[in-house]
């Protein structure tokens, strides 16, 4: 598939309450988003019609907001109405929906008493993070360089667009040496998350996950855990230490993205796709469809 830039696209953007054509969506240079890192934003999928999960995604936004100290200048109810009528201008039926809320340019310091927030959504076609093969087998990840930080120096349960930046210098360096994604470990050494998916580990039928006291708490990995124990399986919320990677039999990330993603490696562990997290991206991708 040709590469075509973001920026050079057909179709629509919902931008503050209007449709605008997709190359005239533009801001500012002096946003302070672009500067100071005031963006927060989520990512979804719409499957057969339906946004998965709409309103918490959109009710996580609101939160994410919030914790950075700006509201949004629209209900719940009205940003999941745009979504909805973002995908429907576009006619897409079956794609990636990415709301962000940003404050604008009308001052540039690191004070934002005087900034808008501006709120936009645009959508586009995405299939699968992965091809069903590589799934099936199971992606690489190398361990990451770069450490979740302390929630007591960042807002660790937004979904803030600065919270990102270690996330895209641990992947890229990831991808560079041939791995799909990188693993992250939080501030005290604890194994944390992928750099954009939580991640769970099975032992012995169980399946163990870290706790969210440093992570953005995944909508797909509530998701998960849900499904898990409505298949009877205990889920074990807890800090896990990376050389206890020796005593899993699998691992699977989760997220909106990657959905349901089996793991082959984790720098020296090596893991085999099985019965669990093979089940359980399948019954993900069935319930996504309404087809559970």
């Amino acid at each position: 598939m040709a590469f075509v830039p973001f920026d050079d696209r057909d179709g629509w953007i919902w931008m503050d309450g209007d449709f605008v054509p997709w190359r005239e969506a533009k801001t500012h240079v002096l946003t302070h988003a672009l500067h100071y890192g005031s963006s927060v934003f989520e990512g979804e999928r719409m499957y057969g019609g339906e946004i998965f999960k709409l309103t918490p995604h959109s009710e996580r936004l609101q939160k994410s907001a919030n914790l950075l100290d700006f509201d949004l200048p629209y209900s719940l109810a009205e940003i999941d109405a745009a979504s909805i009528e973002t995908c429907r201008k576009m006619g897409l039926s079956d794609c990636y929906v990415r709301p962000v809320a940003y404050r604008g340019p009308e001052q540039v310091s690191v004070s934002a008493v005087n900034n808008r927030t501006h709120v936009a959504i645009a959508v586009w076609e995405w299939p699968s993070y992965f091809d069903p093969e590589t799934k099936a087998k199971g992606i690489r990840l190398e361990w990451a360089k770069w450490r979740r930080p302390d929630p007591m120096t960042a807002p660790s349960a937004a979904k803030a667009a600065g919270l990102y930046m270690i996330c895209t210098m641990s992947k890229m360096a990831a991808e560079k040496r041939g791995y799909a994604d990188a693993m992250m470990l939080d501030w005290r050494g604890y194994v944390a998350e992928a750099t954009g998916a939580n991640v769970f580990f099975v032992q012995d039928g169980v399946i163990h996950t870290p706790p969210v006291d440093a992570i953005l708490d995944g909508i797909t990995r509530q998701t998960v855990i849900e499904m898990a124990k409505a298949k009877g399986v205990e889920v074990v919320v807890r800090h896990i230490r990376p050389e206890e990677l020796s005593t899993f039999s699998e691992c699977f990330l989760t997220g909106t993205a990657a959905e349901v993603t089996p793991v082959s490696e984790v720098g020296e562990y090596r893991f085999t796709p099985g019965a669990l997290s093979l089940g359980l991206m399948e019954d993900y991708g069935r319930l996504v469809r309404g087809q559970l």
